[in-house]
Formats: C-alpha cells, structure tokens, sequence
C-alpha cells in the first residue's frame, strides 16, 4: 500500500510515499502491517499532504514512538489484508504481488528476480536482480508480455539494447 520514505517531526512520525493511485485509501485506515515481518500496528493519527505532483502521508503509529523508531523504519512497506485492499482492474497488480516474481524473456532466458517496484511519473520499473546484475524493466505493455502469480513469473520482450547480449 505504501513504502515509509522519512521521518517527519521529533515525535516518531514517519513519512509514507502511497503505491498506487488511492492516496486516500490512508484516510481509513485503522489498522496495518511494517515490513516483511507483517508487524501489527494500530494508526492513531493520519493527514495526507501533496508535495509537487506526489501525494504522502504523515502517519503515527502505536508501536513507533520515537525519531530514532521512525528512522529504523524507512524503506519497510506498508501492508494491509489483501481482503481490505482496493479491487484493482483486470492486468493490473499489486506491488507485493510483483516483487519476488522471476523474470524470463520471451526466448527463455533468465534475467533473475524482481527485487523492488519503482514508481516514476509515467509507468512503474521494475527493478530485477540476475545473472545479468540490476535490469531496469519499463512496466509497460511493449515489454511485459505475460505476468503469471500462479507460476511466478513474469515473461518480458527486451528493448534493444536493455541487457547486452539478449534482445
């Protein structure tokens, strides 16, 4: 749902850059879950704010309660149940859903796997780590052919010129 991006104040707030496009959504939260663990924490307080073209949201959390807290936190994702999450549309996915699938091209050749999603202003990039070290993948129809959850795998046409030595 989010990512923690910073701190906000001395009081153990923390700054949440939202993934995807229902900032919003923050509003109702009462409850969510930091980083891979899936820690419980209870939402006492919230505003979203827009800076430049990007929404964010300051949040407090109970189980945060200092500066020094809210720093260790940076970089952890914000979860909620996928139950109480926003229907998406058909070919559309959520970013945990992405991270960790394993990507092939078209031909069959392993790039690795995706480590992180990264959110530009025109389409996400999806960042895979392989034999081929760090590929930035453009997340756009041209290039991502077939996205299978159930398989795990992604299978993506190269743009010419992306990894050397595979088209």
């Amino acid at each position: 749902m989010g990512r923690i991006s910073g701190i906000f104040g001395a009081g153990g707030e923390v700054r949440v850059r939202p993934l995807g496009r229902f900032p919003q959504r923050f509003r109702e939260l009462r409850r969510i879950y930091l980083g891979e663990a899936r820690q419980p924490a209870q939402v006492l307080h919230r505003r979203i704010y827009r800076s430049g073209n990007q929404d964010g949201v300051v949040m407090r959390l109970d189980v945060v309660s200092s500066r020094e807290a809210a720093r260790e936190r940076i970089g952890e994702y914000v979860y909620v149940p996928e139950g109480e999450a926003i229907p998406l549309p058909e070919g559309e996915y959520f970013v945990h859903q992405i991270v960790g699938l394993s990507v092939r091209t078209v031909s069959g050749a392993p790039l690795g796997t995706v480590r992180e999603v990264l959110q530009t202003g025109s389409n996400d990039v999806y960042l895979v780590k392989g034999p081929h070290g760090e590929v930035l993948l453009p997340a756009t129809r041209e290039v991502l052919k077939e996205i299978d959850l159930e398989a795990g795998t992604i299978t993506v046409q190269l743009l010419p010129g992306l990894v050397e030595g595979l088209e």
